[in-house]
């Protein structure tokens, strides 16, 4: 499955959220994640443009991997989310498990995200109002999407985009600007 995905910041946020219930858009969830990201033992993900992390939301434990992106105008890329079992006792047990096996811990990045539901064009889409601790805030259009539907579903991202008058494109991960913040990019 396909994550497609377009990052913008967002200056006004209470107008977007108009705009979103307007096209009837619906909050789904407010929710706070906790990512602990990780390199491979035998490649440096961050030069293949693959990400590995442990993200926890709440008590639920998820480990997903990210393939290397497809274009430069959106952040897809083949998603593996794997669903671990609840609790911090698993969270702490995957941990030890990643790191025996040669896993590095690079970085942790929080976020509050504010996720709303929306179908359109026949897409379930989720759209999420991020504040990333250390870096700001950020609106994330999201659609999930098998290999066939890249192109359809790229450009409904897209034209949601222009439709709730987003400009500021952000290209770069959260990963990639927490590092920059801390000086470790």
């Amino acid at each position: 499955m396909l994550e497609v995905e377009v990052r913008y910041r967002t200056p006004d946020r209470a107008g977007v959220i108009a705009r979103l219930l307007a096209l009837g858009a619906a909050l789904a969830e407010d929710r706070t994640d906790v990512d602990q990201y990780y390199n491979a033992p035998d490649r440096n993900l961050k030069d293949t443009g693959e990400a590995f992390r442990l993200r926890r939301i709440g008590d639920a434990n998820y480990l997903t991997y990210k393939g290397p992106r497809r274009d430069a105008d959106t952040k897809t890329r083949e998603e593996v989310e794997v669903p671990l079992g609840n609790g911090p006792a698993v969270a702490a047990d995957a941990t030890r498990m990643l790191e025996a096996l040669g896993f590095r811990p690079v970085v942790v990045v929080r976020k509050a995200r504010q996720v709303y539901a929306l179908t359109r064009d026949g897409f379930a889409m989720e759209v999420c109002f991020d504040a990333v601790e250390r870096v700001g805030e950020f609106l994330e259009l999201e659609i999930l999407a098998p290999e066939e539907q890249y192109e359809p579903a790229k450009a409904t991202l897209f034209q949601l985009a222009a439709d709730l008058g987003l400009a500021e494109k952000e290209s770069r991960s959260y990963l990639g600007m927490v590092l920059a913040a801390e000086g470790r990019e």
